[in-house]
């Protein structure tokens, strides 16, 4: 069976979304089988992963996400903001809409090509813990922002081995059994950052990650590095812009928002 696809971009991240209202995919094997292969770079079209557009009650559709191991994730912030301008290229929502995903309901806004996303309210923030890592102590900040992240600041991200540290902080005892998505930031002045993210379920750095730079903006908001709104640069070199309320013990009014571009659309088979 034919499957008909808009491949999006969101900051770097890219996505292929698909228009499940029919059910085309169904649950199970057949369907994480689909995302890998579609995920394939260089075999096939290639992405860090699959998003559906499902029918719900309460909300102008549900969104699956679906990294590109074949396992499904809550939340994908860059991946919100893709599927929401899908839905609004397609006419199956309106320019503001509410849309659901596994962490919640979310709030979206199309400006133009960037589509500013409503986040869920971020969770579990911890702050300076030391992690043993084979190449030693390294302290790590944590935040749930749909997903879990793990944060460090250093002093250059282009110095750090994303790949190698981000492996062993994803894998890590302490984060075990579901694992975390691994972020290294270097803040720039106080509204402006550079990010890079190792990404679980993708088990790669990306080249850009919407829950992860939300994260990392909130947290570096809670050490007193950053004041609402932080602008995160990404490893593709665009920004993501993040908008929050400091409470002093919690964020609030979390929103994300950038670039949410059709880079193609085709058709592939399903199995």
């Amino acid at each position: 069976m034919d499957i008909q696809f808009t491949k999006m971009v969101g900051a770097g991240n890219d996505f292929v979304v698909v228009d499940n209202r029919n059910a085309s995919l169904p649950e199970g094997q057949p369907r994480a089988k689909f995302v890998r292969d579609v995920c394939r770079r260089r075999l096939s079209v290639g992405a860090d992963g699959v998003l559906l557009l499902e029918n719900t009650e309460n909300a102008h559709f549900r969104m699956r996400y679906y990294n590109a191991d074949g396992g499904e994730a809550e939340m994908c912030g860059n991946g919100g903001r893709c599927i929401a301008r899908f839905a609004y290229l397609h006419g199956i929502a309106p320019a503001r809409m509410r849309f659901v995903s596994a962490a919640g309901t979310h709030e979206a806004e199309i400006r133009g090509a960037n589509v500013k996303l409503q986040m869920t309210p971020p969770h579990s923030l911890s702050l300076n813990t030391c992690v043993e890592l084979s190449g030693g102590t390294r302290t790590l900040h944590t935040l749930n922002t749909g997903v879990p992240h793990a944060v460090e600041v250093v002093a250059d991200v282009d110095a750090v081995d994303v790949v190698g540290i981000g492996r062993e902080i994803r894998y890590h005892e302490v984060f075990r059994p579901a694992g975390t998505n691994a972020n290294f930031i270097t803040p720039l002045d106080r509204h402006t950052f550079r990010i890079r993210t190792y990404e679980r379920g993708v088990e790669d750095e990306t080249l850009a990650c919407g829950t992860g730079t939300t994260a990392a903006a909130i947290i570096g908001s809670f050490l007193g590095l950053f004041d609402s709104p932080v602008v995160g640069i990404t490893q593709s070199g665009l920004p993501l812009t993040i908008h929050f309320v400091n409470r002093g013990e919690h964020a609030e009014d979390v929103f994300l928002e950038g670039n949410a571009d059709v880079a193609f659309t085709g058709s592939v088979t399903a199995p």
